[in-house]
């Protein structure tokens, strides 16, 4: 890795990077979401006929999951290609949603519009995320929720260091992601952090849940690879000088540690902590 790309690791990717991604992240990352949206979702006391609002929803991990149990749904997200993905899955469904392409940090949403509003790794991402929170409590109405999934305890996120070991297997002078300045996902993996930043954006009775984990299952190493760089550019651009051949090899080797890890026996489940946190209006 590079120092440019070491010094953009923790930084924002523009949109263009979002676009570029966005059929792989629709395909190998979304749908292993629904799961988790469902707990986060019933945590906050969703209901049929609610309105939900999803800022950063990407191609619909949380806001899919709101719609197909009764909500009325608009997604947003500052990615085209990410909204075109969401509109083509409702049409399919027939379902009572819309996406609509918007910057979390500047909602073009009246102020009071609706009863819950969530974002499940996507405002933990942006590099305002005090405004983007604030955009979130003005949209909810008095008396509504606002819903946070993030990521925990980056030491505990497995495939992250699980796909790191492989990579440096293959090339051991690449670095992973700094110590000094971490990634934006991880931002909010400390819940008392969290915790107060729902606060200081006008919450009150605010609660985190800890006890939940994300659980990605992975039977082969282009599994893992797509995962991976399907869910945020970032991962890209630490990647972004090996060879073609270099990339096959960390295939392979994630092949062998994946057979090695799950005793050949079926796939393997990596787990990441979660940080889920609610706050009413």
């Amino acid at each position: 890795m590079t120092k440019r790309q070491r010094d953009s690791a923790g930084q924002s990717a523009p949109v263009e990077a979002w676009d570029a991604i966005a059929a792989q992240y629709d395909e190998h990352v979304a749908p292993g979401e629904s799961e988790l949206a469902t707990a986060g979702l019933r945590l906050a006391g969703l209901k049929p006929g609610d309105s939900f609002l999803d800022v950063a929803a990407g191609t619909g991990g949380l806001s899919l999951p709101a719609a197909r149990s009764g909500a009325k749904v608009l997604a947003t997200d500052w990615s085209p290609k990410m909204i075109d993905r969401f509109n083509a899955r409702v049409i399919s469904e027939g379902l009572d949603a819309e996406g609509r392409v918007m910057d979390c940090h500047a909602l073009d949403i009246p102020d009071d519009s609706f009863d819950i509003t969530g974002s499940q790794f996507g405002v933990m991402l942006v590099p305002d995320q005090a405004k983007a929170l604030r955009e979130m409590v003005r949209v909810t109405k008095p008396g509504g929720r606002v819903l946070i999934i993030a990521y925990g305890d980056p030491a505990e996120f497995e495939a992250l260091h699980f796909f790191v070991r492989a990579a440096q297997a293959v090339v051991p002078e690449l670095e992973g992601p700094p110590d000094d300045e971490p990634l934006l996902e991880f931002q909010l993996a400390d819940p008392d952090v969290l915790r107060q930043r729902l606060i200081a954006a006008g919450l009150s009775d605010v609660v985190v849940h800890t006890n939940h984990r994300e659980r990605i299952t992975v039977s082969t190493g282009r599994r893992l690879w797509d995962w991976t760089l399907g869910g945020n550019p970032i991962a890209g651009q630490l990647l972004g000088d090996l060879t073609d051949r270099q990339r096959a090899d960390i295939v392979d080797v994630l092949d062998e540690m994946i057979r090695d890890s799950s005793a050949g026996d079926g796939p393997l489940v990596l787990t990441a902590p979660l940080n889920i946190g609610i706050g009413t209006k």
